[in-house]
């Protein structure tokens, strides 16, 4: 398979395999006006398989979304067909609307304008909960 290379954008490598697709919908890639490439299952010499999305455009990237579903992935910045900065991504210590409390009885349910909040509550297990109600973040990979 040949996926031609980008002049300007962004590229997310060592995505988890299987994980792509997820932030493919969290990072709202379908909304740019851009070719978007999403590569399956790539053979890879660190992680055995993984997933990596190109996009070709200076598309501004939420890392934390990258950092709540994959926290091993790397963002590399490309400017004029040179890689200009590789930046290695951490779990976030607060996530804000990028995952909504699943907790019928929360405040955000009632009060919509609200913010959904979640804070890292356990970083060896990845567990995020509401600020509101102590909900645990569902993980949906």
């Amino acid at each position: 398979m040949n996926i031609d290379s980008i002049r300007d954008g962004v590229v997310i490598d060592h995505i988890t395999a299987g994980r792509g697709m997820r932030l493919y919908e969290l990072l709202h890639l379908d909304d740019l006006d851009c070719s978007v490439a999403i590569i399956k299952n790539v053979t890879s010499k660190k992680m055995a398989k993984k997933d990596i999305i190109k996009i070709d455009s200076r598309a501004h990237i939420n890392m934390d979304v990258i950092g709540f579903v994959d926290p091993q992935a790397t963002v590399n910045i490309i400017r004029d067909g040179e890689l200009v900065r590789k930046r290695c991504i951490e779990m976030p210590l607060e996530l804000t609307n990028v995952i909504r409390c699943m907790n019928p009885r929360c405040i955000t349910t009632t009060e919509q304008e609200l913010d959904h909040v979640f804070r890292l509550t356990d970083k060896e297990n990845k567990i995020y909960r509401c600020i509101y109600c102590e909900t645990k973040a569902e993980r949906k990979y």
